[in-house]
Order: C-alpha cells, then structure tokens, then sequence
C-alpha cells in the first residue's frame, strides 16, 4: 500500500486531519487479530492455515465473524489506506480480501467441515464468514 502511495497516487481523499482515524483502524485490527490469536492457544489448536485444528474456537469474537484473524487484517489495511489518505491504497483491500477468501478462507472451512462435521456446521449456519 504505501509502494503503491508513493508510486501512484491517484488522488488524495482524505484530507490529513482526517488520516488519524486510520491510526484507530489500525490498532483495533490488530488487537481484535491478536485476540482471536489468543483464543486459539487458549483452546489448544493450531492457527497455522491448513491444518487440522483439534478444538472449534466460537467464543469471543468468534461468536460475531468465522474469521476475525482475517477480519483484524482488513480493518488494519483499511486503517493504513486511510492513513496514507490517497485513493489508490484502497485498490489493496479488495484484492486482499478475495486472496484470502480463494485462497485460504476456502480450504480452511473444507478442512473444519471434515474434522468438526455437524458442530462446524451448525457454527457455520450461525455466524457469518466475515460481519
């Protein structure tokens, strides 16, 4: 994002003021990544992608998003778009957001299909992917 600033910026939209917001976005993808994070030790499963969890983690903020880790790194990335306050960072959320769902998102809901069943899909019909 910041290359892409430096390189192309299109047009600035957020006047700098403003940009002190995405100091806030930032901070809070962050801590809600790092809760979620935590939550994941805690219950004794890997948060590596792709591979196989041995515990269903649907406290905290899990109960409201399937994927707050994922979640956490948008609101950041959004945050430092609106730091750098030109259009083109934005360009980066979108593209973020779709490798994450084709290449990670995906496979990992396979994987806890298999391993969780009827309990991961029970979870699944409750709580949505992303909000």
């Amino acid at each position: 994002m910041v290359i892409l600033d430096v390189a192309a910026p299109v047009a600035d939209i957020i006047s700098r003021p403003f940009r002190h917001a995405g100091t806030i976005l930032i901070v809070a993808g962050a801590l809600l990544s790092v809760w979620a994070a935590l939550l994941f030790r805690q219950a004794g499963t890997t948060i590596k992608p792709f591979r196989q969890s041995s515990a269903l983690v649907s406290r905290g903020p899990y109960r409201v998003t399937r994927n707050p880790m994922y979640l956490g790194m948008v609101i950041a990335l959004v945050g430092l778009a609106i730091r750098l306050g030109a259009l083109t960072p934005f360009v980066v959320v979108p593209v973020f957001v779709w490798v994450i769902q084709t290449s990670f998102i995906q496979a990992e809901e396979r994987i806890l299909e298999q391993t969780f069943g009827a309990e991961y899909a029970r979870y699944r019909a409750r709580v949505r992917r992303w909000l």
